[in-house]
Formats: C-alpha cells, sequence, structure tokens
C-alpha cells in the first residue's frame, strides 16, 4: 500500500477532502493507519487528476509539487470577476468579443517563459496571511508577478471559424506555479476585452494522466471490498522519469543507513536505487559520490 491512488475530483471538492476520502477508504478497508498526502492542490471549483500519496510515496509528493500539469479550461469573454473564475463577482464588462482566428494569433504570445501576475484569491502568502482571506476580507492584495513556462498551448474542443465568440476552451501544458485563472485574465486583456475561467479540469499532473485516475464512487467501491490494492499504483509510478540502479544488499545496507557510496559506475544525476525491485532510495550521483536524496523505509 506504498503508492499512489489517482482521484479524478468532483467539482466543489477540496485536495484536503481527496486525501480524506483515501484515509476513510484506508480505515474502512481495515488496512493499517498510514500517512496520506496529495501531490498538488486542485481547487474546489477544478476537477481533474488528484494524486494522492500513500505510506512512503509521501516523501516523493514534493516532486509531484513540482511537476509539470496539463490542464483543459474555458474563457468565458466580457466579464471579469474578483477571484477571476465563475464564483466570483463582475468587476468589469466588455462588450469585445474576439474571434477564434484573433484567439489563435494570441496564444503564441503567451507560449514559453513569460511573467504572471498571480490572482488575488489565491493561497499565496503576504505578511503571513493568505491573500484569498485578506482578499475576502477587503484589504487590497498586491502580489508580486512571477516567472512560469508555457510549455504549449492551444484550442481545445470546437470553436466556430468565423464570427466572434463569446467563449473558448483551450489546453495548456504549463510549469510549477502557474494560474490557469491569471492566464486567462491575461489572454482576454491581450484580445481588448475581458474575461474569467467557467471551467478547469487538470487532465495530466506529472506523469498521471485522468487514465489512472478513478471516481470517489469506485474508491468507496474498492475499500467496501478491501481491494484497494488493486486500484493503487506503485511507489515507482511518480518517478517513472528517474532511471533504476541496481545495488546489492550491501550497498542498499549503507544507504539506508544515509552513507555514501563511492566508485558507483552510473551516470550522473537522479537514480532510483533499488534492491531485487524494491526501491532503497532516492540517489545522486554527484562526481564519484551517491548520496541518499530520499530513502524509502521498504
Amino acid at each position: 500500500m506504498h503508492g499512489w491512488i489517482i482521484l479524478d475530483k468532483p467539482l466543489e471538492l477540496g485536495s484536503t477532502q481527496g486525501v480524506s476520502a483515501v484515509k476513510r477508504a484506508l480505515r474502512e478497508g481495515g488496512y493499517p493507519k498510514m500517512k496520506v498526502g496529495h501531490g498538488g492542490t486542485l481547487d474546489p471549483l477544478a476537477s481533474g487528476v488528484l494524486p494522492v500519496a500513500i505510506g512512503e510515496a509521501t516523501k516523493l509528493a514534493g516532486r509531484m509539487l513540482d511537476a509539470s500539469k496539463i490542464y483543459d479550461f474555458t474563457i468565458r469573454f466580457g466579464a471579469q470577476t474578483d477571484t477571476l473564475d465563475a464564483e466570483g463577482r463582475i468587476i468589469a464588462e466588455s462588450d469585445v468579443l474576439p474571434t477564434r482566428a484573433a484567439v489563435e494569433a494570441i496564444l503564441p504570445a503567451f507560449t514559453g517563459a513569460i511573467e504572471q501576475m498571480p490572482p488575488a484569491y489565491s493561497a499565496l502568502k503576504v505578511d503571513g496571511k493568505r491573500a484569498y482571506d485578506l482578499a475576502r476580507a477587503g484589504e487590497e492584495v498586491v502580489l508580486a508577478a512571477r516567472h512560469v513556462t508555457i510549455h504549449s498551448l492551444a484550442l481545445a474542443g470546437e470553436t466556430p471559424a468565423d464570427g466572434p465568440v463569446a467563449a473558448v476552451t483551450l489546453s495548456a501544458h504549463v510549469s510549477k506555479g502557474t494560474y490557469i485563472r491569471s492566464l486567462a485574465r491575461d489572454i482576454a486583456l491581450a484580445l481588448g476585452t475581458v474575461g474569467h475561467v467557467i471551467m478547469l479540469r487538470r487532465t495530466k499532473a506529472g506523469p498521471f494522466t485522468l487514465d489512472h485516475a478513478i471516481s470517489l464512487d469506485n474508491l468507496a467501491e474498492a475499500a467496501k471490498a478491501r481491494r484497494l490494492e488493486d486500484i493503487t499504483l506503485p511507489l515507482t509510478a511518480g518517478l517513472d522519469d528517474i532511471p533504476a540502479l541496481s545495488v546489492t544488499p550491501d550497498q542498499a545496507r549503507l544507504l539506508r543507513q544515509g552513507q555514501v557510496l563511492i566508485g558507483i559506475a552510473a551516470q550522473q544525476g537522479l537514480h532510483l536505487a533499488t534492491q531485487a525491485e524494491t526501491p532503497v532510495a532516492l540517489v545522486e550521483l554527484s562526481g564519484h559520490e551517491l548520496r541518499v536524496v530520499r530513502g524509502f523505509n521498504l
């Protein structure tokens, strides 16, 4: 049970509630009490891929937070809200509606390394307080712009070829720290209008896609049948981009003790040290030294 359960998070459910659902499933299925954590916050108004780490996989949750993500999202033009999504109140309006051609023409300007102003309604902290708490209290929130990377950005779904469009759906592959609501705001402004997000769905987080994701109903059914193992991906599924490095029992023992190994023949960089298919540690080879980055108690 040291691994990943990938939820297809429904709307109006917070990420911490998703974690609670997995904890409840483990408890109801009679499994031992284990650490559980998520690999990337997903807003209640967003749905899709929510990786939930169990046991020793929680040591990799930080890597999942740093991973790139893919989202499908719909921008409705003509109104901007204070939250930049459908939950907020309208603070700006425009009669301008862009054409599909205009949207396609502007997308390259938002692809690659860009500077982005996070939304006031976000979990970022200002003087030790959450920005959304300050915004809800009516205080003016000033956040610093941040550098993010939009790896790809393209139209998704059906969009009329002719005439103005009230809404468009896009697919974006983005780096850590990217706010889709801010991206939607800025795209609308660049088109000479205003807009906000009315649909947001995460289709991929790190190596995990919707093909791996299960519903809360399926989670509950698996718990009731005491077969959560059938829907749990192995710990190594979160490291599919890391090459494996086979180690001997003696080397595995030393790594578990946090010791440095010398003279290991392998490429420089990160590796997953394994002994007879059992993960031992995430290690990094630098020069002639192999050091433990994250050890696993398996």
